[in-house]
């Protein structure tokens, strides 16, 4: 298997938590799945950037990895519906260093609005179209076959933002203990390992269990 490949598969599902409202359901609320077999609790919390009273689900990807590709019109459908009580974010994954221009490129996109134009794209063009986005250059090239200006994106990509937080990416997936391609990191509290459809309803449950307890 290509060093550049995910080892699992998870993702997460919830819905039908109302912003702001009290869920009478809360004390009662008591986690269905097995702790160190479904889901992991870190033994020291993770910093987390989401305000109180808001759970943050960290979904941790690479762009090479082919069960992230397969994954991400689930996630971005679930991310849509989630209620402002719910603030998911993506955090992309280096396993090595010749993966971090792609952490770059992540960040990129995103300080120039263009996450929702052309993330698929980058997973499509690797997966799909077979191009080999590993370095600075390659990933310009396609940028600008994409209508993006050489120069506005080489600045995103080699700027201070970008490596920045290309390296607290790369600090949260240690945190966490990510193994693998896509994970997920619930509330800085809960690492889900990859079990398939299964790990949507572990998601669900430990996004309760961290707004309850």
């Amino acid at each position: 298997m290509s060093q550049f490949l995910g080892r699992r598969t998870f993702a997460a599902q919830f819905a039908g938590l109302a912003a702001g409202v009290a869920l009478p359901w809360a004390a009662s609320a008591q986690s269905r799945f097995e702790e160190g077999v479904n889901y992991t609790r870190l033994p020291s919390g993770v910093a987390v950037d989401s305000a109180p009273g808001q759970v943050e689900v960290l979904e941790f990807f690479a762009y090479t990895c082919i069960h992230c590709f397969r994954f991400e019109p689930d996630f971005e459908a679930w991310a849509k519906r989630q209620p402002s009580g719910v603030v998911v974010k993506r955090v992309p994954v280096a396993f090595n260093t010749a993966m971090e221009p792609l952490q770059r490129l992540y960040y990129a996109l995103e300080s120039l609005n263009l996450l929702s134009a052309l993330h698929l794209k980058v997973f499509t063009a690797i997966h799909v179209e077979k191009q080999r986005l590993l370095s600075p250059q390659s990933i310009v090239d396609w940028a600008v076959k994409q209508g993006l200006d050489r120069k506005t994106f080489e600045m995103a990509l080699n700027g201070f933002t970008a490596s920045g937080k290309a390296k607290r990416a790369s600090q949260l997936s240690i945190a966490y203990g990510v193994e693998g391609t896509p994970a997920l990191g619930v509330a800085g509290r809960f690492y889900i390992p990859g079990q398939g459809p299964k790990s949507l309803d572990v998601a669900d449950d430990l996004i309760v269990r961290s707004r309850t307890v």
